[in-house]
């Protein structure tokens, strides 16, 4: 990501939100009363995953917005106080939360079961929230882990890792192939 560049953990399946008829009066509405308020509620739509949620910081939707963070805050507070969005608090501050769409104002998937006790959610990063910011393009590979595809068979070879630190139990060592000759 390069500085002050927004990603996502993953992208949505489709391209279509759903909506009925009376939210798109409502958000009419809405966008008299309140325009960032209605703003963000289309950013937040346009994001959403099948559980109708984001998890974001204000600061990356101030950055979304391309307005102030308090101008975040108060688009939060009024679709919040108007039941367009809920809030879940992620961590102590309150800065980074779960936003969860009203399902009777938009929707991606099927509309039953979308009601939550645990949910998943599009996550929003900016790289100017990291604290290892200035190395995000320097960063040593992550490990991989080397897996069978069906089909497939291990051929073991290299050291490997170093043994378990207790020992076998008699009668239960593992049955490992040969590597000499036995009699």
């Amino acid at each position: 990501m390069s500085k002050g560049q927004l990603s996502t953990v993953s992208e949505p399946k489709g391209t279509w939100v759903q909506t009925e008829r009376a939210a798109h009066e409502a958000w009419a509405n809405l966008m008299r009363e309140s325009p960032n308020a209605a703003m963000l509620m289309h950013l937040l739509v346009a994001r959403v995953g099948d559980q109708n949620a984001v998890v974001a910081s204000q600061k990356v939707l101030a950055t979304l917005m391309g307005r102030h963070i308090n101008t975040v805050k108060n688009a939060l507070r009024v679709l919040k106080d108007k039941n367009w969005i809920e809030v879940r608090q992620i961590g102590d501050r309150g800065t980074v939360n779960a936003y969860i769409i009203n399902d009777r104002i938009a929707w991606t998937g099927p509309r039953d079961g979308i009601r939550y006790s645990l949910f998943s959610a599009r996550v929003l990063l900016s790289d100017e929230e990291q604290p290892d910011r200035e190395s995000l393009d320097n960063q040593e590979p992550l490990r991989r882990i080397p897996s069978l595809y069906a089909g497939e068979r291990q051929l073991p070879s290299g050291d490997g890792l170093p043994p378990v630190s207790q020992p076998m139990f008699a009668g239960m060592e593992p049955d490992l192939p040969a590597t000499g000759h036995q009699e």
